[in-house]
């Protein structure tokens, strides 16, 4: 069952990856399938303004001596550190302020340009709360702002919730998809917020502009916002049981859902990452992920705050161009640093090392005490290669912390105990499928990683679906319970309903525990979560309906696993027409389609009309529709390539 039975394997219910261990590396390398250009096909890291960035800019002499002369926010400081035991998220600031660290933004090749101490962000962040009650903003009003990482969103983000506001990050344009794209999806999550003001910065002032009129919501260039008059006023008191800001979900934009999260909730969370990580004197933070995303705007913002922690960032877009510039932040730091990425953060890195490179001569991450991977399914094969690529450079296997979690409870569900490294157990796919075996067949093994355990205050439990909790290594749907969950969907009762039952959260994911430990084997909801990014197959099929000649329910769109272990959408498509011609040209018309609103490449399968399952009301059956098809009992048309 969760040992191993075949000789093929060794029988080792748990393996470490790193250096030591090539047997498990190699059985992982053995199905590696090596994708071309992973920047290009992700949200996190292809959120960029509609400029061209491929070379960073000339600067002047003087620029560069300026630029020389800067000096980071210190990693260590004389304050006594207090791990996010705040009552508000604006106490946390005016604390974090009296002390000496802060953040530091870089250039594209890693230099940096703006250290912004939280002493300076506190100021900016007051003010930018008085320029808001002065244009009339009034407690619980939401306020939308497009998440670049810079020192402007930063100071709006804290302003908007010292003014008792409700911020909202929205995401930046994408290299796919298009204007339009981009402007719908503003305009959706607009609609869902119901925001007074949107701010952006002024390079997509025209598309901000757009979505904002549609929906009739000010728009605000936060350059000329900046330059407003900023007469001191009351600030209304803040209270730890009231909603903190909004948060999106990145994948969703048809039906979007905002999750609520008041103060108390938030520093919860952001007390579980200090004492989960055990934070010392000597940590640093480095970080390229968006603001958008609460892995980047929770984990690598908000949580630097409460538990005053130097970070130093490089934006999304310029480690999609140079993310060895990732590595080389880290390899600066003289102190030990903290950085999470997804697994294709590593993977883009290990493919960028040619095996003729000598690491050593350049990086140095000896010192990278947490390297924690999260936000999506973490695949072992890419972490052993991330070792093997970067050993010589100093970095340890034992540095991996995996986590689980989602932005439905705040960020962190669990956390990996630092110095454990990753831990995968060999599973029979009887186990995770629910088939059973064909002894015709040799047993096939999936390797599913450990994700740690319940963080501070949390806990954990693998349910059947009648809600009863299973005994270890059986699995189920995971719940989660404990004070960092959202107060719901903001003004979406019944999805609210449909997630939480009791205080308990239904995350949407399958999984089983294992002497304390969680491990995540699948999602059980019909959301596609790739690299990150949360795709609803609603979205996809919508925008499927819209070609001519296709109605509701014509469409079904899930995950499937290539034999390579990545995962990739496809979209089963019920087809009229029988001229093979017109088949072909449609199949490319909905892989265009597809792409403009995923950024990827998908499966599209033609099948007969009347295929798809549906269930006793009618519906859409999505998960019996890709079992049928992986059993190959729906049969696709023939199409020549």
């Amino acid at each position: 069952m969760f040992v191993p039975q075949s000789g093929l394997i060794e029988n080792d219910q748990q393996r470490h990856i790193g250096h030591q261990s090539p047997e498990m590396g190699d059985l992982f390398k053995q199905h590696r399938v090596r994708a071309s250009s992973m920047a290009q096909k992700d949200d996190m890291l292809v959120a960029a303004r509609p400029v061209s960035r491929d070379a960073a800019p000339l600067m002047t002499d003087t620029q560069i001596a300026s630029a020389d002369a800067l000096v980071p926010t210190p990693t260590e400081c004389a304050q006594p550190r207090r791990f996010s035991d705040f009552a508000t998220v604006g106490e946390a600031l005016d604390y974090a302020a009296a002390g000496t660290r802060g953040l530091n933004f870089h250039d594209p090749r890693g230099k940096l340009i703006r250290p912004y101490p939280y002493s300076e962000l506190r100021a900016d962040a007051l003010a930018a709360a008085y320029r808001l009650i002065a244009a009339g903003v009034k407690p619980n009003d939401r306020i939308a702002l497009i998440a670049e990482t810079g020192p402007e969103f930063a100071a709006l983000f804290f302003g908007t919730i010292y003014a008792g506001a409700w911020p909202v990050p929205l995401p930046l344009p994408t290299s796919f998809g298009g204007r339009d794209s981009y402007v719908g999806q503003l305009v959706v999550q607009l609609t869902s917020c119901d925001p007074m003001m949107l701010f952006f910065p002024p390079e997509i002032a025209a598309m901000a502009a757009e979505a904002a009129a549609q929906r009739g919501v000010e728009p605000i260039d936060w350059s000329e916002f900046g330059t407003r008059a900023a007469p001191v006023a009351a600030l209304p008191e803040q209270k730890t049981d009231e909603t903190c800001y909004l948060q999106y979900s990145s994948g969703s934009t048809r039906f979007p859902h905002g999750v609520a999260v008041t103060h108390g909730a938030l520093l919860n969370n952001l007390s579980a990452h200090s004492h989960g990580m055990e934070v010392r004197e000597t940590d640093r933070c480095v970080s390229w992920l968006p603001w958008y995303h609460d892995m980047g705007l929770v984990g690598c913002l908000l949580s630097p705050v409460a538990n005053q922690v130097s970070v130093d960032y490089l934006k999304t877009e310029d480690f999609a161009r140079r993310p060895l510039a990732w590595l080389d932040l880290i390899s600066r730091n003289q102190g030990t640093t903290l950085s999470y990425s997804p697994t294709f953060g590593y993977d883009i890195c290990a493919r960028r090392i040619s095996s003729q490179s000598h690491v050593a001569d350049r990086f140095d991450l000896s010192r990278w005490r947490v390297a924690g991977n999260g936000a999506d399914m973490i695949r072992p094969d890419v972490m052993q290669a991330f070792v093997d690529a970067f050993a010589d450079a100093g970095f340890k296997a034992s540095a991996f912390l995996p986590s689980y979690g989602l932005a439905e409870a705040t960020l962190a569900v669990s956390i990996m105990p630092p110095g454990e490294g990753i831990v995968v157990e060999l599973v029979e796919e009887t186990e995770l499928s629910g088939a059973a075996n064909d002894s015709g067949r040799p047993t096939r093994y999936r390797a599913i990683v450990n994700c740690g355990k319940a963080v501070k205050d949390m806990t954990i439990e693998v349910r059947d679906e009648a809600g009863n909790p299973l005994a270890d290594q059986t699995v189920g749907k995971v719940w989660c319970t404990g004070p960092s969950l959202m107060t719901g969907y903001y003004r979406d009762p019944e999805a609210t309903d449909a997630c939480m039952k009791d205080g308990w959260l239904d995350t949407g994911d399958m999984g089983y525990m294992s002497n304390g430990y969680i491990y995540i084997v699948g999602r059980a909801k019909d959301m596609i979560i790739i690299n990150g990014k949360n795709h609803w197959p609603q979205d996809i099929e919508w925008a499927v309906e819209q070609l001519p000649g296709f109605k509701s329910g014509d469409i079904a769109a899930f995950a499937i696993t290539t034999p390579g272990g990545e995962e990739t959408p496809a979209v089963l498509v019920q087809c009229r027409t029988s001229d093979d011609a017109e088949r072909a040209a449609l199949r490319e018309a909905i892989r265009d389609r597809v792409r403009a609103i995923t950024g990827m490449n998908c499966l599209v399968e033609l099948i007969p009309p009347r295929t798809l399952p549906r269930t006793s009301s009618g519906k859409l059956s999505r998960s019996k529709a890709r079992a049928q098809y992986l059993a190959g009992e729906i049969q696709p048309f023939a199409i020549a390539a």
